[in-house]
């Protein structure tokens, strides 16, 4: 059975510059996408045109927009790149050039020439929960993140709150408190399980 060797990071991309090549459907989407889990994500994007709907999402986050066709100059200080452009050639380019400057680099519906897939993600207040299907089906992903949405309970965020704050109480050396920590929740899973069951 093939492995997913895929490894999972969280990204603090208002820390971090992000390239969006291409002003499409697919460049909308990857912005809308980007944005609703950051909404402080630093991003430009370049095009020499835009849909309407990606220049009103720019203007509401402050996003800078360069009407122009993609150039290698535009990576200057980026730190990720996206290519969503319909001509295969601009968004491989994006691709060497990336690699050459040791720029990690996503090309949408592109899996050979992606540093990074972008997975479906699960937002609960601190709790996020991403899902990889190694590139191989966004569907996959899509259905897996609406189960996990429901599965998930609305309130996972007030326990999280609750044992941050435990967290702070407990003595001991990491050993000791991972230990506690482990006793106080090992009952959640079963827990929110029977939650859910009882709805």
């Amino acid at each position: 059975m093939e492995k997913n060797e895929l490894y999972p990071v969280f990204l603090k991309v208002s820390n971090l510059n992000v390239l969006i090549v291409g002003g499409g459907n697919v460049a909308l989407e990857k912005l809308t996408f980007l944005l609703k889990s950051s909404p402080n994500a630093q991003v430009e994007i370049v095009s020499p045109m835009f849909r309407k709907e990606t220049v009103a999402l720019a203007k509401e986050y402050k996003i800078i927009m360069h009407t122009d066709v993609y150039n290698k100059k535009y990576l200057k200080g980026k730190h990720i790149a996206i290519a969503t452009t319909d001509k295969a050639a601009v968004n491989e380019q994006v691709y060497y050039d990336c690699r050459a400057q040791s720029i990690l680099v996503n090309v949408a519906d592109n899996p050979p020439f992606c540093d990074f897939y972008m997975g479906g993600i699960v937002t609960k207040g601190n709790v996020k929960v991403a899902i990889s299907t190694n590139g191989k089906s966004p569907t996959t992903a899509k259905r897996l993140r609406q189960f996990f949405e429901d599965v998930i309970p609305e309130n996972i965020d007030d326990l999280v709150q609750n044992l941050n704050e435990y967290r702070k109480t407990i003595k001991g050396n990491f050993e000791e408190k991972v230990e506690a920590l482990n006793e106080f929740t090992k009952g959640l899973v079963n827990k929110t399980g029977e939650n859910k069951n009882q709805k």
